[in-house]
C-alpha cells in the first residue's frame, strides 16, 4: 500500500494546468526580487546556502529563499500549487515525475539558456528532455553500487573481487561470493549439510523488491528493455526480463542468501536497517543514501560496481533537473539562477561539500566529491563514478508511471513473496502500465 499523500499527488497530477497565474515569489521591501528555490533534501540545504550565498553575491538584486520539504510532501504540494498557479520560480525535478509535468506545461522552455548538453552527462540530459527542448537544466546523478561490511568481508577471510558477475541460472561470482558470506546460527553455509535457511545469522547479499537499485538492473544486464523508447511503452515482458526478475528472486528462495521477502517489501521493508545492524554483508543501494547509511554503521563500508550480467553491466542512473516555472512572475531572474546553478561553479562547490556528482562530465570536477567521502568519511565511492562511464540507463520516462509505480511494487511484492512467477509479474506489470500512459 503506497501512502494517502502519493496517491493524491499521483491524481492531482492529472488536474495540473497553467489556468491560473502567477508564482509565489515577489518583491521584497528594498525593491530586489525574491525566487523561492523548492528542494526536497534537507541535507543538500546546508550546501545549497552557500551555493546562493554566492550567486546573490554577484546578484546583489536577486534573493533566494529555499523551501525544503519531505519527499511525500514535496510531490504533493507541488502539483497542487501548479494547479493553483503559485508553484515556486524554480524547483527540483525527478525523471518519473517529468513526463506528467512537462506534457501539462508546467515547465519552461530552458532552451534559450543555450546549455551545452553535450557537458553533462546524457542519461541527466535526455529524463530532463521532451520534443527536443530541454526543460530541466542538469544538476547531478546518483547510481546504485554495491555497499558491503568490510568487517564482514574480513571475519569471512575475504576480499570483494574486481568484478562481481551474475547469470540466470546462478553461474558467476555473485551468488559463490554471498553463500560464503552467508551463515547460519550454527556457523553453517548455504552449500553445506545442515544449513537452516530459516535462522541464519548473517546474509550475504539483500535482494529486495526495489526497482531502482535492483530487478531493473537485472533486467538491462540481461538484454532487456525497460521501456521502446522516451514516451514510448513498456516493455519488459519478454523472456529475458522474467528471468532476470526472477533471480532476483532465486537469490532468497533458492540460494538463501538474502532475507525474506516478508522482511523486505516495501513500504515497511527494513533492508537498509538490517545492513546498518551488521546483518547483511552486500547491499545494493544509491550513493545519495550514503548520508543516511554511514552515519549509523558501526562498521567500515566498501563499495563495488553492480554485478555484470550475461549482456554486460547496465546501471540505472538517476539525474535531477533545476526546472523554471512556466508562469513564473520573474521568469529573466529565475532563468539567471538556473544557469548558475547548472554552472561548473555551483556544481563543484555541491561535489566538494559531498552533496553530489555534478552532471557536468569530467573527473576534476567529480574529484571533489570522492575527496570529500574519502577524507572525511573513509568511504571510496569512485567505483560509483567509474560505473557511470558504463552502460546506463534511467527510469522509465513514461506518463503515468507515478500512478502506476504503487501498483508495480504491489505486483513484484507478490513475485518476491513467490506467490505468482516473475513471467507472470512482467506480464502483468507491462499490461496494466501501458494502460496507464497517455
Amino acid at each position: 500500500m503506497t501512502s494517502p499523500r502519493i496517491r493524491l499527488a499521483a491524481a492531482a497530477l492529472a488536474l495540473l494546468s497553467l489556468t491560473a497565474c502567477g508564482s509565489g515569489g515577489g518583491k521584497s521591501e528594498g525593491g530586489d526580487v525574491t525566487l523561492t528555490y523548492r528542494i526536497w533534501d534537507e541535507q543538500q540545504k546546508v550546501g545549497l546556502d552557500k551555493v546562493m550565498a554566492a550567486f546573490e553575491k554577484a546578484n546583489p538584486a536577486i534573493k533566494v529563499k529555499i523551501e525544503v520539504m519531505p519527499w511525500d510532501e514535496y510531490w504533493t504540494k507541488l502539483t497542487a500549487d501548479a494547479v493553483a498557479g503559485s508553484a515556486p520560480d524554480v524547483f527540483w525535478m525527478q525523471v518519473t515525475y517529468f513526463p506528467e509535468f512537462v506534457t501539462k506545461g508546467v515547465l519552461a522552455d530552458l532552451t534559450p539558456l543555450g546549455l551545452d548538453g553535450a557537458k553533462y552527462h546524457p542519461n541527466v540530459v535526455a529524463s530532463n528532455t521532451y520534443n527536443g527542448k530541454l526543460y530541466g537544466a542538469p544538476k547531478d546523478w546518483g547510481m546504485p553500487g554495491v555497499l558491503y561490511n568490510k568487517d564482514l568481508f574480513k571475519k569471512a577471510g575475504l576480499e570483494m573481487p574486481d568484478k562481481l558477475t551474475w547469470a540466470p541460472d546462478g553461474s558467476g561470482t555473485l551468488v559463490e561470493l554471498a553463500k560464503k558470506l552467508t551463515v547460519d546460527e550454527a556457523g553453517k553455509h548455504p552449500d553445506e549439510a545442515g544449513f537452516n535457511a530459516d535462522k541464519i545469522a548473517t546474509y550475504g547479499f539483500s535482494s529486495t523488491n526495489h526497482s531502482q537499485t535492483q530487478w531493473m538492473n537485472w533486467i538491462e544486464s540481461n538484454g532487456g528493455k525497460l521501456i521502446d523508447k522516451p514516451f514510448g511503452k513498456y516493455t519488459f515482458n519478454d523472456d529475458a526480463s522474467a528471468q532476470a526478475v526472477q533471480f532476483g528472486v532465486d537469490l532468497i528462495t533458492k540460494y538463501h542468501v538474502s532475507p525474506p521477502a516478508t522482511q523486505t517489501n516495501p513500504p515497511t521493508g527494513k533492508a537498509a536497517d538490517m545492513f546498518k545492524a551488521g546483518q547483511v554483508a552486500m547491499y545494493p543501494a544509491n550513493n545519495a543514501l550514503l548520508p543516511f547509511v554511514a552515519p549509523e554503521a558501526n562498521f567500515e563500508i566498501g563499495v563495488a560496481m553492480m554485478p555484470e550480467g550475461p549482456k554486460g553491466r547496465s546501471a540505472n542512473i538517476n539525474g535531477l533537473g533545476e526546472a523554471v516555472y512556466a508562469k513564473s512572475k520573474h521568469p529573466d531572474e529565475a532563468m539567471k539562477l538556473v544557469m548558475y546553478l547548472a554552472s561548473e561553479e555551483a556544481q563543484k562547490s555541491m561535489a566538494d561539500q559531498g552533496y553530489s556528482f555534478p552532471a557536468l562530465i569530467g573527473d576534476d570536477l567529480a574529484k571533489g566529491y570522492v575527496d570529500y567521502w574519502k577524507n572525511t568519511k573513509k568511504i571510496d565511492v569512485s567505483p560509483y563514478l567509474e560505473e557511470s562511464k558504463g552502460t546506463t540507463f534511467n527510469m522509465p520516462i513514461v506518463t503515468g508511471w507515478t500512478g502506476f509505480e504503487p501498483k508495480l511494487v504491489s505486483i513484484f511484492n507478490e513475485v518476491y513473496l513467490g506467490k505468482v512467477t516473475a513471467k507472470q509479474g512482467v506480464e502483468q506489470a507491462v499490461t496494466e502500465g501501458n494502460a496507464t500512459i497517455k
